[in-house]
């Protein structure tokens, strides 16, 4: 025992764990369009090749609500086949940055825009899994879900067995709600399993017309890709969506490893290192064909807070999966879609940060509104352009409060007006200077002071040099510069 000291502890964890991950392994999958056995072997290998490697010890990694919108796009547009060629490649690029020590650059994005993108994920999950909740087929882009639930509604109330599927959809999230009010010796049960398990007694005692999840089999499931994926790298579209893979998988499993390291007093993250656990998790996935991972926080404070002390609890949760994948795969015949599709609703409406976009706004109404216009854009748009424009404005916004420049005119009326320049001029400020510079008398003499300009950028430089020049054309002395 004093090899495996905290053995105990984390076994107990890696149970928990373990039941928290199978309901959304499973439902992660069917959301993304995939067989429901590729999210348990995402899981499986979260737990034995990324769970063993060095990085966030406490950590755990498997296929995440975030990146269901962007799997479904994937294999709507180059289909499950290539799915293994896209995780495979994200993962090597993932390896590649943790090599190359890009993974704690990281921690520099933009806390508004990663909000914003959970946000706007978290409204198109909401979405598409209520169309899914009904059995119905939801429109293909993130503003058609939002703008075909009226019709949606009204279809489904015409329609007893739409009707009985949204019941099991929204009972599984009371379940999931009400569960937390329950007392602490039930709520060691994850609330999403007992839903799911409730939800599969109900659908069986009352023979309600819902569809249940389809079984190939783990070994059905597996499918390497072929040359034929492989071929697909040559269409440029492709990498577009394997770039997205790499970067959103790596914010999320850095941002969540941040949130981990608060949790616990225990070893802090290393982010090149996490950086290369995730990547090489993601190798093995897409070799596999499975559905790309991330680091998940909902597992990950499940794990924390059931007291593991050790990876040991990580790994364990993964042969738990693998064996009932391997041994129990009747058991997900059985899970109606609609108890899938309220976990997945419950999880999207906890990726949307309400207190704190109100806090923000209290605070700092510009990280505000990046984050908004983050989730909006990835809501009309897509997931990898909304995202690219979020980080756009976030620099955009930053390189405007890092340029302040003051100007101070003094006229006494007679002799030289003596203009001031402070701080940073660059040429975000320039028509404002511009605009009080050539308001300046042009029959009198000036003379600027830039000593006390941090930094001076080649367009303010060349329009000040211009300005002085026109300044002085008109038989006025030749303005004096006191240099930066």
């Amino acid at each position: 025992m004093t090899k495996f000291p905290y053995l105990r502890q984390d076994f107990l964890a890696s149970i928990v764990v373990f039941l928290v991950a199978v309901p959304l392994c499973v439902g992660v999958a069917v959301a993304s369009g995939v067989p429901a056995e590729l999210g348990l072997i995402t899981g499986i290998v979260g737990g034995l090749v990324t769970g063993l490697m060095r990085g966030s010890s406490l950590q755990v990694s498997g296929p995440a609500a975030g990146l269901t919108v962007l799997v479904f796009e994937a294999v709507s547009e180059f289909g499950v086949a290539t799915l293994g060629v896209i995780v495979l490649m994200a993962g090597l690029l993932q390896l590649a940055m943790g090599f190359f020590g890009i993974g704690r650059w990281f921690r520099a994005i933009s806390v508004s825009v990663v909000e914003g993108m959970l946000c706007g994920i978290g409204l198109v999950i909401i979405a598409g899994q209520i169309y899914a909740a009904a059995g119905l087929k939801a429109p293909e882009s993130g503003l058609g879900k939002i703008a075909g639930l009226p019709g949606a509604f009204a279809d489904a109330f015409g329609s007893t067995s739409a009707l009985a599927s949204l019941a099991i959809g929204a009972g599984t999230i009371a379940v999931i709600v009400l569960w937390k009010k329950l007392p602490k010796a039930v709520q060691s049960v994850p609330g999403a399993l007992a839903a799911v398990v409730l939800a599969t007694v109900a659908s069986l005692a009352f023979s309600l017309p819902v569809t249940t999840v389809k079984v190939e089999g783990l070994l059905g499931v597996i499918q390497p890709p072929g040359a034929g994926a492989f071929g697909e790298l040559a269409t440029p579209a492709i990498w577009g969506t394997i770039i997205a893979f790499a970067l959103i998988a790596s914010a999320e499993s850095l941002f969540s490893a941040a949130a981990v390291d608060r949790l616990h007093d225990g070893p802090r993250t290393e982010y090149n290192k996490e950086m290369i656990a995730q990547g090489a998790g993601n190798v093995v996935s897409g070799l596999l064909g499975a559905l790309p991972m991330t680091a998940v926080i909902v597992r990950s404070s499940a794990n924390v807070n059931a007291g593991a002390k050790t990876k040991a609890s990580r790994v364990l949760h993964g042969v738990w999966l693998l064996l009932f994948a391997a041994a129990m795969p009747w058991a997900l015949a059985l899970i109606p879609i609609p108890a899938l599709a309220g976990i997945l609703v419950h999880a999207g409406f906890k990726l949307i940060p309400f207190r704190e976009l109100a806090a923000l706004w209290r605070s700092h109404k510009g990280e505000a509104l990046i984050l908004v216009v983050t989730a909006v854009s990835i809501v009309v748009v897509n997931m990898f352009e909304g995202v690219l424009i979020g980080l756009a404005l976030s620099v955009a916004k930053t390189a405007w409060e890092a340029s302040h420049v003051k100007l101070e005119i003094v006229d006494k009326g007679a002799g030289p007006i003596q203009v001031c320049l402070s701080g940073n001029a660059t040429f975000l400020r320039l028509p404002k200077i511009l605009d009080s510079l050539e308001s300046l008398p042009q029959d009198r003499p000036v003379e600027l002071n830039l000593s006390e300009v941090h930094h001076l950028d080649h367009a303010f430089r060349t329009a000040l040099e211009n300005w002085a020049e026109r300044h002085s054309a008109v038989g006025t002395e030749p303005v004096r510069v006191t240099a930066a």
